[in-house]
């Protein structure tokens, strides 16, 4: 949100109120507390008729700064608020050095520290391992006015010389977030604009740092976008709050945000073969289901999961948690005789309830769903016609929910693809009390969490599994997520690409998308290039929207490239497993941007049309229909997988493949 017209004027209509220095600082038990007026006091006359910031610095954790800024306190807390591994309300998990003087204030943590000037112009200074990471200065914190008189709290964090910014959720557009405004407000948009399903409140930047801005609600950044030296990030409100996490590698930044927001817990080891979908509005019946699984058995394509995607249920009735029974008349015996093949089964779901389902009234006489001011349940046709919206900040209703899918499992069902959990209104009212408009990004926390939760009840721990779509921060305990609906084009697969390397610089462990593309049939060339891409990711799902995906369909070269894909990421397993466990204790993601792997080499800053997949084998998926590729081989001695042939790193290679090969390279002499 630019609150500037130009480097001078303010827009009109907005009025601007900035720390203009530190007017006093003192220690309160582990916090250090400034008070910055919004103009230098040189009499007492000047104390009057103007807000005063409170800034309140603290440590969570070693190597973390929170950093609290406040206008008026007096405001009811509706919550809700991210669930962080340490209690929000001492302020401090560890006890920080604080040192008041005179001329500055400093507060220390670990290698981590933020000193404050007193009594001159607003600057402060975030350093790490005594260099500077970032600083405060004149007019970059703020209480801010609308035209509508409406409150912001923002605050601008500096840009140096060759600072890039990565990270904020699946984004698919740019890697590199310079130049960029970024709403996190989740929204079912596609994988074609800036809009995205997965927003997550936290930037990394290659100065050894990462910020997280501590709000479920809607925060804009302006990324070097309103100045071109600044990260602006603001909140509607009368409170910010941020931590300044220390790395200096950025697998070290991405560690200690995981260890403040939650890691991922290990996905059972069937979740990372190959799944395989009935496709969205395809027509499908037992026959179907079985002539695809008997498909890829005569073709000898390994398969783990099949998926039933919307119409498993009746049309109309989304969500009723019931086979329709004209397309499957037999439920429990299909699921035993694809279960006696040694396949696990995932269903579709959502949290809405359409008018239609028989679910319906039973949870509007028990007051499960979200309301309007007046008392009535909330309501939309955009999806399902009539549908309310489960609001899983009532216990009753999240037991009653989940207590459909209970008997789902019990009827043979593995795991749940949770799908939607976007479109929340942010005028609804729920049954905690809760801000409406801080629960339109958390809802996907605890849809996700609600039946994840089942799943670790009635599985086990460590064969809980989700295929998610919406997520915020701390989603990246409910692993794992798929990158939406894509088109079926190589642009929509780099656009793909895109969004799971910004994903994993957000702290998400684990992540698929849709082989081929979702909107849209695949030509044979784009499937086939998307079959290695998809089956060299952490998991691997065949599914599409109006076709099928099964690789016959398309060809039956596409079938033995499957074939030949599947049983190479067999073959990596071990490997692969070894990375979701690193995941899982560390939260540095399987499927990594080349940044995080070679921060020090200023080549792979950029690049976001290869990734490693875990810290040694690197993968260039082919975007093009002759089969020619670039990419970047980092300094060292690699081996290319496919043919055993050693290469020599520290520059850019163009070659040509074909659907049976790719650039897919260990370094070290790694044996995998």
């Amino acid at each position: 949100m630019k609150f500037t017209n130009g480097y001078w004027l303010i827009r009109e209509g907005v009025e601007a109120h900035f720390a203009a220095s530190a007017l006093e600082a003192e220690q309160q038990g582990n916090e250090l507390v400034v008070y910055a007026p919004e103009r230098q006091i040189r009499h007492r006359v000047d104390t009057l008729n103007m807000p005063l910031l409170t800034l309140r610095y603290s440590s969570p954790m070693k190597n973390v700064i929170r950093v609290r800024i406040s206008h008026f306190e007096g405001g009811p807390d509706r919550g809700p608020h991210f669930p962080l591994e340490y209690d929000p309300a001492s302020g401090s998990a560890i006890k920080p050095a604080i040192r008041v003087t005179e001329k500055e204030a400093v507060l220390e943590s670990g290698e981590l520290s933020v000193c404050i000037e007193q009594g001159r112009n607003w600057n402060n200074t975030f350093c790490g391992g005594g260099k500077v990471l970032t600083r405060n200065s004149g007019k970059s914190t703020g209480y801010m006015t609308d035209s509508e008189k409406s409150p912001f709290v923002k605050e601008e964090l500096s840009l140096s010389v060759g600072e890039l910014v990565y990270g904020l959720g699946e984004r698919f557009g740019p890697l590199v977030k310079n130049g960029q405004t970024v709403d996190i407000w989740n929204a079912d948009a596609g994988t074609a604009s800036e809009q995205a399903y997965k927003n997550i409140p936290f930037y990394m930047s290659n100065r050894g740092y990462g910020v997280f801005i501590n709000n479920p609600g809607k925060v804009s950044l302006e990324i070097g976008s309103e100045k071109t030296s600044r990260v602006q990030f603001c909140v509607n409100g009368e409170t910010l709050e941020y931590f300044i996490i220390y790395g200096p590698e950025p697998k070290a930044v991405l560690e200690r945000y995981t260890a403040l927001t939650g890691r991922p817990a290990m996905p059972p080891e069937w979740s990372f073969g190959l799944w395989l979908s009935t496709s969205f509005t395809t027509s499908y019946d037992e026959k179907t289901v079985m002539s695809f699984i008997d498909g890829m058995e005569e073709r000898k394509i390994p398969l783990s999961v099949f998926h039933f995607d919307c119409f498993w249920m009746k049309g109309f009735n989304w969500c009723d948690f019931t086979w329709d029974k004209s397309t499957f008349p037999d439920p429990a015996g299909m699921l035993s005789r694809i279960k006696a093949k040694g396949i696990k089964i995932c269903v579709w779901i959502n949290p809405y309830i359409a008018q239609r389902s028989p679910l319906f009234a039973e949870g509007k006489e028990r007051g499960y769903f979200l309301k309007n001011d007046d008392g009535s349940i909330y309501q939309t046709d955009q999806w399902q016609a009539g549908m309310a919206i489960v609001d899983f900040t009532n216990p009753d209703a999240a037991r009653w929910y989940t207590g459909r899918l209970e008997k789902l499992l019990d009827m043979g069902v593995d795991c749940f693809k949770t799908d939607f959990g976007e479109r929340i209104p942010d005028d609804a009212i729920y049954f905690d009390g809760g801000d409406p408009h801080r629960h339109h990004n958390f809802y996907s926390y605890l849809y996700n969490k609600a039946v994840f939760e089942l799943l670790e009840k009635k599985r086990g721990k460590g064969q809980a599994c989700l295929f998610a779509r919406s997520a915020t921060a701390g989603g990246q305990r409910f692993p794992l997520h798929w990158g939406g609906d894509c088109e079926s084009t190589f642009e929509a697969m780099a656009e793909t690409l895109r969004g799971g390397l910004s994903l994993g610089l957000s702290g998400f462990g684990f992540w698929s998308h849709d082989i081929g593309g979702f909107e849209g049939t695949p030509n044979a060339a784009l499937f086939k290039r998307w079959l290695a891409f998809g089956l060299l990711s952490s998991h691997s799902r065949l599914h599409g929207s109006t076709s099928y995906r099964v690789p016959w369909s398309v060809d039956e070269e596409s079938a033995e490239v499957c074939r030949f894909f599947t049983e190479l990421k067999a073959r990596l397993k071990p490997y692969i497993l070894q990375c979701a466990k690193d995941a899982c204790e560390r939260g540095v993601p399987v499927l990594r941007a080349m940044f995080l792997e070679f921060p020090n080499d200023p080549s792979c800053a950029y690049l976001d049309r290869q990734y490693m997949l875990g810290p040694d084998l690197l993968v260039a998926p082919v975007f093009s229909e002759d089969g020619e590729v670039s990419y970047y081989l980092p300094e060292g001695e690699w081996k290319q997988i496919l043919t055993g042939e050693t290469v020599h790193g520290g520059r850019w290679i163009t070659e040509k493949h074909g659907f049976l090969s790719l650039p897919l390279l260990v370094r070290g002499g790694r044996q995998l």
